[in-house]
């Protein structure tokens, strides 16, 4: 194999041979950081805007661009050079070869001996291509299933993708379902020579999937250039736009890019504005909780509201009330009546927590000085993270890490942010989570002080979401700052100074 490699490498030079190979784009999930990794360069990303109005709905989809065309055409370079060149973040690239049948046993034993038609319509999955891509497109979480092209199989692990503003999806048969072809936004067929394309087929399969000449050969003479010639080339009329000669078109891929920064442009939204100016005025909704106002609990929301109090004071007695909201938020969950027997013998008819798990969400910074109380009185507990920062030129909030537990859709989940003024914040995180498949009336929103903006917009938005505090300031200000309010919880709790035009919702939105 080895030999037969590098006697394609000198019949068929690759490009920018002094180059490294060319590295397949990763695009950012729950699972990996929050960058892009090509050929050329690393990309930093920057945070998600908000892709839901002041309702909490969707009000843009995804914007999907389908790569087809032959195999070996050159569409994962294509991509990829697109991904480069619109320096967008939350980019998702989602490849068709991960979506190929799980083989039957014969099956099995065809492809070994390369005998099976990967190159048929039929080799495809495509009913989960399509629920994956609406799902995607709708802004929700999907499981990707990943495949081995050496044992031609579906590995145990699936990769996890979320956020997607913009969703590139290449394949051969991209354009082969209509079905598919709904999802699409915009069409672009990579039309290369088929003699290229043989060469960079053999190179690829023998390199990096361990085949032999002879079997590559075979497989193309019998299933690949037939395919091409009844499947994928007459698709080529479907497309918007033809790419001739692939990735080095770069006129082509420019007109592209431009055309897709101009609909990204149209998807912009602003949210905080919106929510500043509405379902302001009316009665505190019915879903908000506020921790009974003892002198004990009045007294502590003394000692931290004051600005002469100690830094070493003020961590202590909010930890206190921290305890103290959590106690009061678990109380809220469901339980059932069941009966345990004492060790006197005797039945006593108590109540136990009827869901399946719990499972803390903290927003970054501040959000995670609340999990040490979650962690004391709920035993065993999974916590996962959200960072949610302010554009400081745009003003609105914007998702740039998550690490959510897996499985969370069955869980009640307990969200924990410190303060909560707009809720422009809020509503991001509780739409992470409604897009991660948590039930909307399992999502408990606790915070030691809310304005009243801030619990008007959340309910308003998610009714069923249960909202839970030890305070509800009424007002305000211009600058986004509850009034009277508590100061900036993070920089008051981790002793570190904000810049003067931060607000208190969580250091920037994200204390």
């Amino acid at each position: 194999s080895n030999s037969s490699a590098e006697s394609l490498d000198r019949l068929y030079p690759a490009v920018g041979s002094t180059k490294p190979p060319r590295k397949r784009t990763t695009s950012q999930c729950k699972s990996e950081p929050p960058l892009l990794r090509t050929s050329k360069r690393t990309i930093y990303t920057a945070g998600r805007p908000p892709w839901y109005n002041e309702h909490g709905t969707q009000s843009k989809e995804a914007f999907v661009i389908g790569l087809g065309g032959g195999s070996a055409s050159g569409k994962t370079t294509v991509a990829t050079m697109i991904i480069e060149a619109l320096d967008v973040p939350w980019v998702v690239l989602l490849s068709m070869d991960s979506f190929y049948k799980v083989l039957t046993k014969q099956q099995q034993e065809q492809a070994a001996s390369n005998d099976f038609n990967f190159d048929h319509p039929d080799a495809f999955d495509f009913d989960l291509i399509i629920a994956t891509l609406k799902k995607l497109k709708q802004g929700k979480s999907v499981k990707i299933p990943i495949y081995d092209f050496t044992t031609h199989s579906r590995k145990k692990e699936w990769k996890t993708l979320y956020g997607a503003n913009v969703i590139i999806f290449e394949g051969i048969m991209a354009f082969a379902d209509k079905e598919l072809l709904k999802l699409l936004d915009l069409k672009i067929f990579v039309d290369t020579d088929s003699d290229i394309r043989l060469v960079r087929r053999l190179r690829r399969d023998i390199s990096e999937r361990g085949r032999d000449i002879e079997g590559v050969i075979k497989q193309y003479n019998k299933f690949v250039k037939p395919a091409f010639d009844q499947y994928i080339q007459p698709t080529m009329r479907l497309a918007d736009i033809v790419v001739p000669r692939g990735s080095g078109n770069t006129v082509a891929i420019d007109l592209i890019v431009q055309h897709v920064h101009s609909q990204l442009e149209e998807r912009e939204l602003s949210v905080r504005a919106a929510l500043a100016s509405a379902h302001q005025c009316h009665p505190l909704p019915q879903t908000l909780s506020v921790l009974k106002n003892t002198p004990q609990v009045r007294g502590m929301h003394t000692i931290i509201r004051n600005k002469e109090t100690s830094r070493d004071e003020f961590i202590f007695y909010s930890k206190r009330l921290m305890r103290l909201l959590i106690e009061h938020a678990l109380s809220l969950l469901p339980f059932q009546s069941c009966t345990v027997q004492t060790p006197q013998g005797q039945d006593y008819e108590g109540r136990t927590y009827s869901g399946k798990q719990i499972t803390g969400v903290s927003i970054l910074r501040a959000g995670e000085t609340m999990e040490p109380a979650l962690r004391a009185v709920c035993k065993d507990v999974r916590i996962g993270t959200i960072l949610i920062q302010t554009n400081c030129n745009t003003g609105e909030p914007e998702l740039h890490y998550l690490r959510l537990p897996k499985d969370i859709s069955e869980d009640h989940v307990i969200l924990m942010d410190c303060t909560v003024s707009t809720g422009a914040a809020a509503m991001m995180a509780v739409r992470v989570l409604l897009d991660h498949d948590v039930p909307e009336d399992k999502i408990f929103l606790l915070s030691l002080l809310m304005a009243e903006m801030g619990v008007h917009s959340v309910a308003y938005a998610f009714p069923r979401v249960k909202i839970i505090t030890t305070a509800v300031d009424k007002k305000v200000n211009d600058l986004f700052r509850i009034i009277p309010g508590i100061g900036n919880f993070g920089d008051r709790y981790f002793g570190t100074d904000a810049p003067p035009d931060w607000s208190d919702d969580e250091d920037v939105l994200s204390t």
